[in-house]
């Protein structure tokens, strides 16, 4: 009986470091901090340690369900019906938000459940990813007709419209990006390339009189001259400017970013949680926070490179536009290069379902790597043989 215990308990004990071995550890090194210095930034201000106590719990959760996700052999994501299904239930869960979301500061975004609440379009932005991953493996090599290039558009369009219904303009953008990405990676002409920007640019055009609000038509005036109006709609872009370049050097110090605590800065834990932390810790602090999102995406596309399939290797460099557009768009409205969107920095903005969605992505992408060896022959060659 001891010795079937014992026996037991060795097995689940090698079974046990057998799921931590095949995790990245590296990348965990490097999210781990970001998510800490995010933490940190919501904790410095006092009465406001609400946001540090529900993003604990949020960030819990998301770390078990990385690691679940990391055992997980995802090889069933390389049949088309899976990843129509999945695509099909995020299409449904915008159109359901439309009609019977809650409404925040006048978007139709979130599912609320008492004290929780949800985000769709966190989980959308994956689900593009997937999705084109999915179409664009499969035409491979025909992918230079222009043909693939609008069908892929069709995906993205349809959710790109029911995100902008809501009004989220910000997530609106990503999904956009997330798109061209995806389309370049995949071996898209320049011919084509120049096409599809003559083809935006009259949609912008149509946007602009037909779809754009009045506020999101002000974001984009203000992004061309935001001190005209710094009392109004350049507020915020104006006040986080102030606070990146107040940081200085070596920054003011954990809790001392007067932008912040005085309230200035609006949205510090969200929006502008780049501000707040640049404040703080300054240049030096900034670019060791680059250094470890650049970590992140090394490994991403590390990983992604050393695929199974080709729809392992799209979704890869899929995941790493995901992050990398955020990342981008959320700085660049922070210094003042962009236009304010809301768009979130991964993995360190408050936010459950957000915070959530990016270790999903992560830990799909660890699924993917621990099992990439066990790639089918027939479902390799299913890549290349049409559209089912």
């Amino acid at each position: 009986m001891v010795t079937g215990d014992l026996l037991r308990r060795t097995v689940n004990g090698r079974r046990v470091a057998a799921g931590l071995a095949g995790i990245d550890w590296i990348v965990v090194s490097a999210v781990l901090p970001i998510v800490g210095a995010g933490l940190v930034t919501m904790h410095s201000f006092a009465g406001e340690s609400q946001f540090f106590e529900k993003q604990i719990i949020w960030l819990s959760v998301s770390v078990i369900v990385f690691f679940l996700l990391s055992l997980v052999d995802f090889r069933f994501l390389r049949r088309t019906g899976v990843v129509v299904a999945i695509f099909a239930v995020s299409v449904f869960s915008l159109v359901f938000l439309l009609v019977g979301g809650e409404e925040v500061k006048g978007s139709r975004s979130w599912f609320v459940f008492g004290p929780v609440s949800f985000q769709p379009v966190d989980f959308s932005k994956l689900v593009l990813v997937m999705i084109l991953a999915k179409y664009f493996s499969r035409r491979h090599i025909e992918i230079a007709q222009i043909r693939h290039i609008f069908v892929s558009l069709l995906y993205a369009g349809t959710l790109f419209l029911l995100v902008l219904l809501q009004p989220d303009f910000g997530s609106a953008v990503i999904l956009f990006l997330i798109w061209l990405g995806m389309t370049m990676v995949s071996g898209i002409s320049k011919k084509h390339f120049l096409i599809i920007a003559a083809a935006a640019a009259v949609l912008g055009v149509v946007f602009w009189f037909f779809v754009f609000e009045d506020y999101q038509k002000q974001r984009i005036l203000t992004f061309i001259n935001p001190l005209a109006d710094v009392r109004g709609a350049g507020y915020n872009a104006y006040q986080s400017t102030i606070a990146v370049g107040s940081g200085g050097l070596f920054g003011k110090g954990v809790g001392y970013g007067t932008q912040s605590r005085l309230k200035f800065l609006p949205e510090y834990e969200t929006d502008f949680v780049f501000a707040a932390f640049a404040e703080e810790w300054g240049f030096v602090g900034v670019v060791i926070l680059l250094a470890l999102y650049g970590v992140v995406l090394w490994r991403i596309l590390a990983n992604a490179m050393h695929g199974a399939t080709n729809f392992e290797i799209l979704f890869g460099l899929g995941v790493a536009i995901y992050f990398l557009s955020q990342i981008i768009v959320h700085i660049g409205m922070n210094i003042g290069l962009l236009p304010v969107t809301g768009t979130p920095l991964p993995l360190m903005s408050y936010g459950g379902s957000h915070l959530l969605a990016d270790f999903t992505a992560l830990g799909v992408v660890a699924g993917m790597s621990r099992y990439r060896r066990a790639a089918h022959r027939e479902l390799v060659r299913s890549e290349f043989l049409g559209p089912t």
